[in-house]
């Protein structure tokens, strides 16, 4: 059915990740790993991919980001010094989003310090535009995960951003100093636990790419209790507005309720989202949306860390959830420590199917006796379609069973072929490219969605109809392990040759187009209808 293989390397992906020190760790900084993006920065119609990169806590202060421009045919090429992203600095996540609506999308980099806003001048090259946006730290802080949201539907994209914990090298303890220093009886980093926590922020743009922060505003500053990692964005109560979810490390997770663009009601333990269905909070690393039931309603996948299982919270509309990990058959594996994941459909049957990869963070464990490795498998779950996930990894190919100390993911049609690859960041090495190589099974078709200025239409749903079957998702930034996937939504479609679409803008109009014919990417512009139609590329790798 599938067989990955991890391509990296003939692709020209790489560069290595730079995560602190490769053993020996001494602070909670070097075990979280960092964000990947797929994303089209170029406009040329092949996605590119930008890796995060951290720093070394000792003769550091020399990496960047590492940017990949496709050159088609899963080639690729590094212009980092090239596009001008010469930034340095201990990066952490990623989001990407058109913030000034001139067609071009901008980055977002999360960092220990200070973040990172680089504007797209339409040439090829970014500039680092952070302080004359407003997005400049009145103090260093260490932020995590981000998302592009349009909270308030005015058209200007705002920008939410997590943070994780008030982070000073000088005043946290080394390993085995203290108790929460200590793991199965091994000296290891300190925290989250017994560190100050931190809140979440958002930035409102002004309709010209300018930002404030109205956290208060708009009521998404918590008390710092939290150590939060990854936001994930939808729609969940159907109302037409976009809500945030955030995984949280730790402490509950949050679920902040849009109150029609006018402010954010914090109700993740009412919703049955903030804990697990023992009223147990876990330690959420990344988060995945897809309504993987076909019920018409966004279910969140969450994954955390070892000693227990991944979470899926079956939506079940009007903001209630239900921990339906154990019927799903998705708590079959406990071992492993889940980072980025993505709802994935590897064989176009119209069900949405979910990869993750695993890394532990504490490198001791591989002397240490307890039964865990550091590097780790990747996991694939296959949808039966039935109400249950069945764990394919040990059949799904050497991409799937090679074990590295793995963070952030993203998923994206790379070579344009109506397939969708993955691409994975490993601490201390090479990413990894996973392509299926098995033969093609399935239709599908590849969605874009842009607004009238020419943006990627953030916010927006696509629902699509094929044989009798609808499927729903939407447009988004940010995600997965503090990361970003390609905005084209894909969609399997099985046998079926044609599929009806509908798009919900996010000013809540509705445009209907029937009978689009599957194998092709569709780019559909708000009041025009399709503007592009471009046949697949050769569905052999």
């Amino acid at each position: 059915m599938v067989r990955y293989e991890d391509i990296a390397a003939q692709a020209g992906l790489t560069a290595v990740n730079v995560s602190g020190a490769e053993k020996n760790k001494q602070y909670i900084i070097e075990t979280t790993g960092n964000g990947v993006a797929i994303f089209d920065y170029d406009n040329d119609g092949l996605p590119d991919i930008l890796f995060v990169n951290g720093d070394r806590l000792h003769g550091g202060g020399t990496s960047t980001p590492v940017l990949y421009h496709n050159l088609g045919g899963l080639k690729f090429e590094d212009v980092t010094a090239k596009a001008g992203l010469t930034h340095t600095g201990w990066g952490q996540g990623v989001c990407a989003g058109d913030i000034d609506n001139d067609g071009h999308v901008d980055l977002f980099i999360t960092q220990w310090g200070q973040n990172v806003l680089y504007h797209n001048q339409g040439n090829g090259t970014f500039k680092n535009e952070t302080e004359e946006r407003g997005l400049a730290s009145p103090k260093p802080r260490w932020s995590t995960g981000c998302a592009f949201v349009d909270f308030n539907r005015d058209g200007a994209l705002d920008l939410v951003v997590a943070h994780y914990i008030e982070f000073d090298p000088a005043t946290t303890p080394h390993p085995g100093e203290k108790s929460q220093c200590e793991w199965k009886g091994l000296p290891v980093i300190c925290g989250p636990r017994g560190l100050q926590g931190e809140t979440i922020s958002l930035y409102q743009n002004d309709g010209h790419g300018h930002f404030t922060d109205v956290s208060d505003k708009m009521h998404i500053t918590t008390p710092k209790n939290y150590y939060c990692f990854s936001p994930l964005v939808a729609d969940f109560d159907n109302d037409g507005w976009p809500d945030i979810y955030v995984a949280c490390d730790s402490t509950a997770s949050l679920y902040f309720h849009n109150l029609k663009g006018k402010g954010f009601e914090e109700i993740g333990v009412e919703s049955g989202v903030a804990y697990n269905d023992e009223g147990r909070a876990q330690a959420g690393m990344g988060v995945a949306a897809a309504d993987f039931n076909h019920s018409g309603r966004l279910d969140i996948f969450k994954t955390n860390f070892a000693d227990d299982t991944s979470t899926l919270y079956s939506n079940e509309g009007a903001n209630s959830f239900n921990d339906t990990t154990i019927d799903a058959g998705l708590a079959v594996n406990t071992r492993y420590l889940g980072w980025g994941t993505a709802a994935i459909d590897i064989d176009n049957d119209g069900w949405k199917d979910l990869i993750l990869a695993n890394g532990h963070v504490y490198p001791e464990v591989d002397s240490g006796h307890t039964g865990e490795t550091f590097k780790q498998s990747r996991l694939l779950y296959w949808n039966r379609r039935d109400g249950q996930f069945f764990d394919l990894s040990s059949l799904a190919g050497s991409g799937i069973a090679a074990a590295h100390a793995s963070r952030g993911l993203a998923v994206g049609d790379l070579n344009n072929d109506g397939n969708e690859e993955i691409v994975i960041v490993n601490m201390g090495e090479a990413p990894s490219l996973l392509k299926n190589v098995a033969p093609p099974l399935g239709n599908s078709i590849l969605i874009r969605a842009l607004t009238a200025t020419g943006r990627d239409a953030i916010g927006a749903r696509i629902t699509v109809t094929a044989n009798g079957r609808t499927q729903i998702d939407e447009v988004r930034s940010g995600g997965s392990y503090i990361s970003q996937n390609d905005f084209r939504l894909h969609f399997g479609l099985a046998k079926a040759t044609v599929a009806n679409l509908s798009i919900r803008w996010l000013d809540g109009k509705v445009e209907t187009i029937s009978s689009v014919a599957a194998g092709q990417i569709v780019t559909i512009q708000e009041g025009k209808g399709i503007v592009s139609k471009v046949p697949y590329t050769s569905r052999r790798p």
